[in-house]
């Protein structure tokens, strides 16, 4: 039975991989929705169907019924928030309300991207930026939209993704992308005090195997895809080698999140790949 499926985001990093996957069985015809804010072309794959535009006008932009739509595509950058506030509110309250009307009208199940800030330090993750605020608040948003309107739903909270197509420089840049970078540069690599910040990194393969079975079978909330290894900011500079830089704090950076994969894991998922692994492989690939 053939699927129409929507991917918001689908230009980005997660998104890419995603439409990818989706788009290589046969039975499924694949739409991107992406404003190439983090996006880019140059992540377009075969046999998706790319639409440019702002989610929060995705029912003046798509003109079909889909059978799921994977809403990825918001604001992501937890320190930087506090200085594109105005980008994180369009994005991810305007535009999300937006995609969840969209839902409501067409009558199709949402697999909606939430982000494991939200269990941050015991919980209090949740309000410390205005990226981890509106993330938080629109699962539970999500949760009353199905709830009141009987749409089914999952979402799936990601645990710091990493492999190709990670943005490598600039203000957007991903910690093991930008480590990477520095490496091949022979640059220092920066670490944010105080470094012992602990994060569970989870290869994007994996991110994607999660998320393609919670979108056949899952139904609720809390479908974690994160590794099970949590690894301190400085334990990751020593795997890397390079030369450590210290950076001053800075806010909304969380201490941990413990990792809720059981749900996931009950459907079949298990993270395959490890971060000392793809490491390695990086440096035997002199960084590339």
């Amino acid at each position: 039975m053939r699927k129409t499926i929507l991917v918001t985001g689908g230009a980005g990093f997660i998104g890419s991989h995603l439409c990818e996957r989706l788009a290589s069985n046969p039975h499924n015809e694949v739409y991107s929705l992406d404003n190439y804010f983090t996006g880019t072309k140059s992540n377009h794959v075969a046999n998706v169907t790319y639409i440019e535009g702002d989610t929060k006008n995705i029912n003046e932009i798509i003109d079909f019924i889909p059978d799921a739509v994977y809403h990825l595509g918001e604001y992501s950058r937890v320190e930087q928030s506090f200085d594109d506030i105005e980008k994180v509110w369009e994005y991810n309250k305007s535009g999300t309300f937006a995609v969840l009307e969209f839902v409501r009208r067409s009558g199709c199940k949402i697999i909606y991207a939430g982000s494991s800030t939200k269990f941050g330090d015991g919980g209090m993750g949740k309000n410390a930026s205005p990226y981890a605020w509106t993330k938080a608040s629109n699962t539970e948003l999500v949760i009353n939209y199905a709830n009141w309107f009987s749409i089914p739903y999952a979402i799936t909270y990601f645990y710091n993704v990493y492999g190709t197509r990670e943005i490598q420089s600039g203000t957007y840049a991903t910690l093991i992308a930008l480590f990477k970078e520095k490496m091949r540069n022979k640059e220092p690599l920066t670490v944010v005090s105080p470094g012992t910040q602990k994060r569970n990194f989870t290869h994007v393969d994996d991110i994607i195997d999660g998320l393609v079975l919670v979108g056949e079978k899952g139904y609720g909330d809390e479908y974690g895809i994160g590794s099970d290894d949590a690894f301190s900011i400085m334990e990751v500079a020593s795997m890397f080698g390079g030369e450590i830089q210290m950076l001053p704090e800075r806010r909304g950076n969380r201490m941990s999140a413990k990792v809720f994969s059981d749900k996931t894991k009950a459907l079949g998922w298990h993270p395959k790949t490890a971060l000392k692994d793809y490491i390695e492989e990086c440096r035997r690939k002199n960084w590339n």
